[in-house]
């Protein structure tokens, strides 16, 4: 597997008469396109059969909701476009969750859709479906070739959306317009340089900032897809301000630094929620402030209401959706960090006479947090421990410790939705940007496991490791045989408890313990595992854990996946929301005839 980034291709300039196959493909080209994921389909062979002349890579995947979650991670590692294509109809609509999932990521993933050929459209034909209204949602823009003669201008034209949108973009051909002769022209890819904001906007934030007793900065997603942590990092050291990161953006600041506090959301840092709850001005730099990501959580209801809000985004439409706001800056991450740092500068900052206090105070939350997460070994309600004494496996956060422990210092991880993935949040700490993906909050299952394949092919020299529980990964395991097949070696950490353990909890607290379809009978994994051509140990040991997962990481340099099939006891931690569900009363139950 070599680093698809070395690829320089000559781009076709003038008209040129050739196929529309041709010239989508040469489009692809033009793009910087080095690989592709999918199924192969007739519906776009013409097509596909180009690919290996024109320096693209094909990476045929199990299932096509892997192909698309693929291409997620390798856009959020690369910086360019993810792209999946499959058959029409059937194949498309198998896209469907993994685009979700990117929509809310901000990926940009250009889907390529191939549809039923135009003299078969309302007939009922084979694999016909309207694939336009399905991705309508959930994509930024949609591009259909309408004339085949059209094909490199809209093919372009959703790859310069993707960009300029941060989101992904469809590109719907019907099957009959890849064939032909015309002249087309490949248009030139269009990247939008984006700025600071308002002049206004920046002096009324920098004043805000300048006046406050004790800033904090909130760092998102779009600090990473800005490139902006040194940036980030500057604007903190400037102001000795705590930085928190945004819910699953634990890689949107280095953990090492004095200044880092941990993530909010849940199961996040109990440190940064209590410094957040001191700030008298906010900044909201590169996030949307989603709701789930601001909710309570170990019982603190840390956002601060009476806080100024400084919001910077590069989406207008995301500028005080969810948290009122006092300055709105629509701008780039890093540009806006620059521009308020040169402005600070020459400002006198009242936060500099409380900077000793503050930095210790910093340090004091830090080392409590870092205290308390040692001594919770195990989950303390009645019911986990309960089923935890007597279990002869791990307790989950002590495993996820050790993991952290031995995690190498430039890995990438993927988590899959689920309650032990979501308690790592506790866990998982990053000194580098583009290292750590999750489903944000369309929370699908499935997606670690894929997405981590995406992100080694983009980043083969990187560790590369995805965290999934026994549930999901029984809708993902099959992309074993894509590592295997296509030499994308991966490391997976299986946790076995036997449960869908996130809606077991509510079954829990609000169903008096009647347990509906959320216990699970499994397989050994790591046996699976070795049947499909991969490497599977079984760990139920905590001093295996570290080893077991260091032994993996190297072994990927040989060109092998290790799937680590984890035994844990069936410990639940704290539900998602305790907002999301209340609990019944039934008539049954009033007449005690429902036991």
């Amino acid at each position: 597997m070599s680093d698809s980034t070395d690829s320089k291709r000559a781009v076709l300039s003038g008209k040129n008469r050739m196929t529309p196959s041709e010239a989508f493909v040469e489009t692809l080209v033009a793009n910087d396109v080095t690989d592709v994921f999918g199924i192969i389909g007739s519906a776009y062979m013409d097509a596909a059969d180009l690919f290996p002349a024109s320096g693209i890579r094909f990476i045929p995947t199990v299932h096509e909701q892997g192909a698309a979650h693929m291409a997620d991670g390798y856009a959020r590692v690369s910086g360019r476009h993810g792209v999946c294509i499959a058959q029409n109809g059937p194949g498309i609509t198998n896209f469907v969750t993994a685009v979700a999932a990117a929509y809310w990521a901000h990926t940009p993933v250009v889907v390529v859709t191939p549809e039923a050929g135009t003299m078969s459209v309302g007939l009922g034909g084979f694999q016909e479906t309207e694939q336009l209204p399905i991705f309508s949602k959930i994509t930024k823009f949609q591009g259909h070739v309408n004339n085949p003669r059209r094909m490199a201008e809209i093919t372009g034209r959703c790859f310069d959306r993707a960009m300029l949108e941060r989101g992904p973009t469809q590109l719907n051909i019907p099957r009959d317009f890849f064939y032909g002769d015309f002249e087309f022209e490949i248009p030139k890819p269009i990247r939008v340089e984006r700025g600071a904001g308002g002049t206004q906007s920046l002096n009324e934030a920098a004043a805000l900032l300048a006046s406050a007793k004790f800033p904090v900065i909130v760092s998102g997603g779009g600090v990473v897809m800005a490139g902006a942590i040194d940036e980030c990092v500057a604007l903190a050291d400037l102001l000795g301000a705590p930085v928190v990161t945004s819910y699953l953006h634990n890689d949107a600041f280095p953990a090492d630094h004095p200044l880092w506090c941990g993530p909010l959301g849940y199961q996040g840092s109990k440190a940064g929620m209590k410094l957040l709850a001191q700030a008298d001005v906010v900044l909201a730099l590169g996030t949307r402030l989603g709701p789930f990501g601001t909710l309570a959580q170990y019982g603190i209801n840390y956002w601060p209401s009476r806080a100024k809000i400084i919001q910077v985004d590069a989406d207008p439409r995301m500028l005080g959706l969810v948290q009122p706001i006092s300055v709105a800056i629509n701008g780039d991450a890093k540009e806006v960090a620059q521009a308020l740092v040169a402005r600070l500068t020459i400002r006198q900052l009242v936060c500099q006479g409380n900077l000793e206090q503050r930095k210790a105070l910093i340090g004091q939350e830090k080392s409590a947090w870092q205290l308390e997460l040692e001594a919770w070994t195990h989950e303390r309600d009645a019911w986990s421990l309960e089923v935890a004494q007597d279990s002869p496996y791990m307790h989950p956060r002590q495993m996820l410790r050790e993991l952290e422990k031995a995690m190498p210092d430039d890995a990438m991880v993927a988590t899959d939705i689920g309650n032990i993935c979501s308690i790592a949040n506790s866990y998982l700490r990053f000194n580098k940007p583009n290292s750590f993906f999750a489903a944000m909050g369309f929370g699908n299952c499935g997606y670690a496991f894929p997405t981590i394949i995406g992100a080694k092919l983009a980043a083969p020299h990187r560790p590369a490791v995805a965290y999934v529980g026994d549930g999901a990964w029984g809708m993902s395991f099959g992309e074993i045989l894509t590592c295997v097949r296509q030499n994308i070696p991966v490391t997976v950490v299986v946790f076995h408890n036997k449960q869908w353990g996130a809606e077991k909890k509510n079954q829990l607290d609000f169903y008096r313990s009647r347990f509906l379809a959320t216990n699970l009978d499994n397989p050994s994994f790591a046996a699976v595992a070795r049947s499909m051509g991969a490497q599977g140990v079984v760990i139920d040991r905590l001093d295996e854990v570290g080893p077991a997962l260091k032994a993996a990481c190297t072994a990927q340099k040989s060109g092998h996946t290790t799937i680590i099939e984890v035994m844990v006891t069936q410990e639940l931690g704290d539900p998602f929301r305790r907002d999301a569900l209340s609990e019944p009363v039934r008539f049954l139950e009033k007449n005690k005839a429902y036991l």
